[in-house]
Formats: structure tokens, C-alpha cells, sequence
């Protein structure tokens, strides 16, 4: 991966500056750096992490009882992170029966509501540029690609979610944790075991035509200086 600089521009929607109630944000199941063509998941994993956060944002928003919480979600693999605010922890308990009773196929799910009051508009907008920063500080390494990591932030924590080897979660998090602002970072990976074969072939593979395209490069240079210094053998034999 080729180091990137990334200008963002930010565009704050009006449904932000809303005052309806209950608030749902969060990540999308496909990061802001993740294209398909690089996730890990297959194409039907993805639809299924889609479909599940979609859900998942109707529940909260259909449920009256939430109206006074600030809730974010995201979904990798099935696996649920819920983060935000809630009044009384018996709301927060409240939201986890909830979640578990009306999406019973989730994998996994970690409930990191605050009992608290909810967050600013500016709070969460600040978080939202951590986020950014952490997608584009992982452009700017080479030791896993951006798409394979999710990324969620709230009250500076930043959560980090993907199927990864734990060299990947290492370098995910040390990167991470090099964000203006962050307080701390929470790893909630699926562990992979090696990086699947297929990856290894496809970088391997990219790897060989770069060596390749060096080497003809190498010999296309020799063969040019080369042919400058007989032309400049031939000029001289012709000025004598």
C-alpha cells in the first residue's frame, strides 16, 4: 500500500442537527475505507452485516421506550457492538434484552452503553473525526489493509472490530491509539489463525509483476545507455 494523503471534506446532515428522538447512529456494516473487493467477508456476509444494522437502527427507533437514549451500532460478522448513552442502566439492560430477543442470529454481542446523560451534537462530531483520522492513518501502513479493520468512536474510545491475525490487531491498535484525541482503544477482533491463502497468493502475485516491471525497466535503462554511448563512440570516430 502506497502512503495516501487524504483531504476530508466533512458535511454535517441536517438529520444530525434533529431533535428527534431516539437518536441512532453509528458505523455501517462497510467501513468509509472498505471496498468490497478487499473485505473479508464474502458478498453474502456483508448483505447479512447490512441487513442486521439496518434492523438493529429499527428496533431502537420503533421502541418508545428508547426515546431518551443515544444509541450507536456496529456490525461485523454478526458480531454486535451497541455504544451511546442511556438514562438508568435498566434502560441499558432493557436495550440488550431487546437486541437479543428481536435479532436472535446475532454471533456475539457487546453492550458499551454509558449510564449517562447523552452526548453533544459536537461531542459526537469529534468522534466522528477520530474515526476519519484512525481510516486514514491505517492507508499509511502496510501490515493490513484498511478494509479489514472497522472503526467506531465514542467519548474518544475507539472500538475496533474485523477478522484479523493478531499481528494485524497489534498493528491496528498501536496505529489507532496515535489519533489526536483518543482515550483509549478497545479490541473486540475475531482472531484468525494465518491471513487466508488467497491474500497471500494475490500479494505475492502483485508482487511478482512489480519485480518484473523493475527488472524491464533495469534492462530498458542499460540498453538506452548503451545505445547513448555507441552513438557517442560513432560521433566521436566521424569528428576524426
Amino acid at each position: 500500500m502506497k502512503k495516501v494523503i487524504i483531504l476530508f471534506v466533512f458535511l454535517i446532515s441536517s438529520t444530525i442537527l434533529s431533535s428527534c428522538s431516539p437518536i441512532v447512529q453509528g458505523a455501517a456494516a462497510v467501513t468509509t475505507v472498505a471496498t468490497m473487493s478487499n473485505d473479508r467477508r464474502s458478498m453474502g456476509e456483508i448483505l447479512d452485516d447490512k441487513t442486521l444494522y439496518m434492523n438493529l437502527g429499527n428496533i431502537v427507533s420503533n421502541d418508545p421506550r428508547l426515546n431518551d437514549t443515544h444509541v450507536n451500532f456496529n456490525v461485523y460478522n454478526k458480531s454486535v457492538l451497541i455504544t451511546g448513552e442511556a438514562p438508568t442502566k435498566e434502560l441499558k439492560n432493557y436495550l440488550e434484552k431487546l437486541v437479543m430477543q428481536k435479532a436472535p442470529k446475532i454471533n456475539s454481542l457487546s453492550n458499551e452503553i454509558a449510564v449517562m446523560p447523552n452526548s453533544s451534537y459536537l461531542a459526537r462530531a469529534k468522534d466522528g473525526i477520530i474515526s476519519l483520522q484512525i481510516e486514514a492513518l491505517f492507508l499509511n501502513q502496510e501490515v493490513f489493509h484498511p478494509a479489514h479493520v472497522s472503526v467506531l468512536t465514542e467519548r474518544g474510545a475507539v472500538y475496533l472490530m474485523g477478522s484479523v491475525t493478531k499481528r494485524e490487531a497489534e498493528q491496528a491498535t498501536n496505529v489507532a491509539s496515535k489519533a489526536k484525541n483518543v482515550k483509549k482503544v478497545v479490541k473486540l477482533f475475531n482472531y484468525l489463525a494465518l491471513r487466508p491463502a488467497v491474500e497471500i497468493e494475490k500479494e505475492n502475485k502483485k508482487k511478482e509483476e512489480l519485480e518484473k516491471k523493475a527488472a524491464l525497466e533495469k534492462k530498458q535503462a542499460e540498453l538506452e545507455a548503451a545505445q547513448n554511448e555507441l552513438q557517442r563512440q560513432i560521433n566521436e570516430l566521424n569528428s576524426n
